[in-house]
């Protein structure tokens, strides 16, 4: 199994020391690179795509919670976990859906466990929780811009929307994809709301096709969809307000 790939930024070249030897001790993980800056940091998420980043708040050039949002947008899956020395921005952390905070000064076992918990929710394979299907999909088809022009899909076949790098990419149920400029609000507010659920800022799901939830991180939890392997993540709140759906 490839080991996962974690990046470190802090501007204490010694707390960058401890985040690498945390890395060096943690089981199935790799280096992808450190930073000591906000903007050295997104520049290596871009050449590194990391799938773990370990981050301080209070950086130079680009504070730690603005790298999240922008990392949020490149990659929602992207698992963030903050080492401050602040608890005050605990809140803006979970406002970007960060995965841990670690106030620092943190015992290693501490970080080490939520490393492993992280390993164990990217490696998992048991099945989680089921949830009853909502059944009454809506009829109707969703014109789509493009640069190629436009594209017209049929509602009930779109299992997945993700917000990617800038984009809007629609998962559907024959296995393809169709790429779009329109911003996921747009489409919120064009899909049948009895059929479709903003589950989180970076995803919207087709209700007729969730599986499973399970829990993944402090604040959210992730849907697994029917015929695909794609799945999105949900927030605490947007969990409870879908609880409700399904009551």
């Amino acid at each position: 199994m490839e080991p996962i790939r974690i990046l470190i930024a802090d501007d204490d070249p010694g707390m960058r020391t401890v985040m690498r030897k945390l890395v060096e001790r943690a089981e199935g993980y790799a280096l992808a690179g450190e930073a000591a800056d906000g903007e050295a940091l997104l520049d290596l998420y871009d050449a590194e795509r990391p799938d773990v980043v370990l981050l301080d708040v209070e950086m130079p050039k680009i504070d730690g919670i603005e790298c999240a949002r922008l990392i949020q947008d490149r990659n929602p899956r992207t698992v963030l976990v903050f080492a401050t020395a602040h608890e005050q921005y605990m809140r803006s952390a979970f406002e970007v859906y960060a995965f841990d905070y670690l106030v620092k000064p943190f015992r290693t076992e501490r970080a080490l466990n939520t490393l492993k918990l992280i390993r164990e929710r990217l490696t998992a394979t048991a099945a989680p929780q089921p949830v009853r299907a909502r059944s009454g999909a809506a009829s109707g088809r969703l014109m789509l811009r493009h640069r190629d022009g436009l594209s017209f899909i049929d509602i009930p076949s779109i299992l997945l929307i993700q917000r990617e790098e800038r984009t809007s990419v629609l998962y559907l149920a024959d296995g393809s994809r169709c790429v779009t400029s329109d911003a996921l609000g747009e489409l919120e507010q064009r899909l049948p709301a009895e059929m479709f659920f903003r589950t989180h800022k970076s995803y919207i799901v087709n209700l007729n096709q969730i599986e499973s939830i399970a829990p993944y991180g402090r604040w959210t939890y992730i849907v697994k969809l029917r015929g695909t392997d794609r799945d999105a993540l949900i927030t605490h709140e947007r969990f409870e307000a879908l609880e409700q759906l399904f009551a």
